[in-house]
C-alpha cells in the first residue's frame, strides 16, 4: 500500500496574517481614496468615514452583545475593509441614512450571520450595494457631476459612462457614443460615478501594489479584464455604433474595482489557480452579458454575487494538489 509521508514540525512560517493582508488591501486602495477626495470631495470624505465607523460598530456591537464573544474582530482590519468598499460603491450624495442601512446588511446579515469573517459566502460590500440598489434605486442612481468639492446631498447630477451606454443600445434619445469621455479622463477619474471606481489607474495602481506585495495573485483579476475586453471588442466589432470598444468598458463602471479587489476577496473566490481562472472568465462574460443585455447599465457586482455562489462548486470540482509525497513499498 501507499503512504502519505507528512515532515514533523516546525514548519517554516510565511509571516502572512489576516491582520497584515486586510490592512495591505486598504493600502492599495489609498489612491483611489485620494482621487474621490480630489474629485467629489466632502461627499466622498463623509460618505467613506460614515460607511467605515458603521461597519466597525456593527461588527463590534453584533460580536460583543448579540454573539457574546469574549473577544471581538474589529481590528483584523476585515471590517475597516468593508466599510471602505462598500463606500466605494456608494455615489457621492448618498444620504447618511441609506448607507447607515447598507453597513447593518452587509456586516450583520451576510458576514456576521454566518459566523463572522471566513465563513461569508458573499462579498458582504458587494452584497451590501446590491441590496441598496434593490432597495432605493433612485438614491443609487444618482450621480453627482465631478468637480463639486463642498456639496454633498445637492449636488449636480449627470449620467455616468455606463448610463450613456446603456442608453445608445437600448435607442434611447439624445443617447451616442460620442458622448462618453475621452480616454484620459477615465483613466485619471474625470467622469460620474461611484467615488471609488471612477479612476482607472488608482485602481491599476492597487492592484500592482497587491500583486508586488503578494496579497492576491494575478489570476482573477488578470482574467476577468482580458475577457471582458476580448468580449467587448468582439461586440464593438459586429456593430461600433452600438457598443463600445473593449477599452471603454475597462475604464468604465466598477470593472477595475470589482477585478482587483472585490471578486479576488480570500473567502470568497476558488483556493487553486485554475479554479480561479474559470471563476475570472464566468465573471468577465456574465459582466459584458448584463452590460449588453441587462435591465442595469453595471453588470460588474451581480456577476461576482453570482460567481460567489459558484465558488463551492468550483471548489468541489478543481481540488488543490495533496500534501505530502507518496512512498511505494520496496518489492
Amino acid at each position: 500500500m501507499d503512504k502519505l509521508i507528512v515532515s514533523l514540525s516546525p514548519h517554516v512560517h510565511g509571516g502572512d496574517s489576516v491582520k497584515k493582508n486586510m490592512y495591505g488591501v486598504l493600502v492599495a486602495l489609498i489612491p483611489a481614496f485620494l482621487v474621490s477626495l480630489y474629485f467629489f470631495g466632502l461627499g466622498a470624505l463623509i460618505v467613506t468615514a460614515v460607511s467605515v465607523a458603521a461597519c466597525v460598530s456593527f461588527e463590534w456591537i453584533i460580536g460583543k452583545y448579540l454573539l457574546k464573544r469574549t473577544t471581538t474582530s474589529i481590528t483584523d482590519g476585515s471590517a475597516i475593509l468593508t466599510g471602505v468598499l462598500l463606500a466605494f460603491n456608494l455615489p457621492s450624495n448618498i444620504p447618511v441614512w441609506i448607507i447607515l442601512i447598507g453597513a447593518l446588511f452587509a456586516i450583520g446579515v451576510v458576514k456576521m450571520s454566518f459566523g463572522g469573517l471566513g465563513c461569508n459566502p458573499f462579498n458582504p460590500a458587494l452584497a451590501g450595494r446590491v441590496f441598496l440598489l434593490l432597495s432605493f434605486p433612485v438614491q443609487m442612481t444618482s450621480w453627482p457631476a465631478v468637480g463639486q468639492l463642498t456639496a454633498y446631498t445637492d449636488a449636480v447630477t449627470t449620467a455616468t459612462p455606463l448610463a450613456i451606454m446603456k442608453g445608445v443600445i437600448n435607442n434611447a434619445p439624445g443617447f451616442s457614443i460620442d458622448q462618453l469621455p475621452s480616454a484620459m479622463d477615465m483613466l485619471v477619474g474625470n467622469n460620474p460615478g461611484c467615488i471609488g471606481e471612477i479612476s482607472a489607474i488608482a485602481l491599476l495602481l492597487g492592484l500592482g501594489y497587491m500583486l508586488w506585495k503578494r496579497i492576491i495573485t494575478w489570476h482573477i483579476p488578470v482574467s476577468i479584464l482580458a475577457t471582458v475586453f476580448v468580449f467587448a471588442s468582439i461586440m464593438h466589432w459586429v456593430d461600433p455604433a452600438k457598443y463600445a470598444d473593449g477599452l471603454t468598458h475597462l475604464f468604465t463602471g466598477g470593472l477595475m474595482l470589482g477585478a482587483a479587489f472585490m471578486a479576488t476577496d480570500y473567502v470568497t473566490s476558488p483556493m487553486t489557480h485554475k479554479g480561479m481562472l474559470i471563476y475570472g472568465v464566468c465573471i468577465g462574460v456574465l459582466t459584458v452579458v448584463i452590460r449588453l443585455f441587462g435591465a442595469y447599465p453595471e453588470g460588474m457586482s451581480f456577476a461576482i454575487l453570482i460567481m460567489n455562489a459558484f465558488t463551492p462548486l468550483i471548489n468541489a470540482y478543481v481540488k488543490p494538489k495533496r500534501f505530502g509525497e507518496v512512498a511505494r513499498k520496496k518489492k
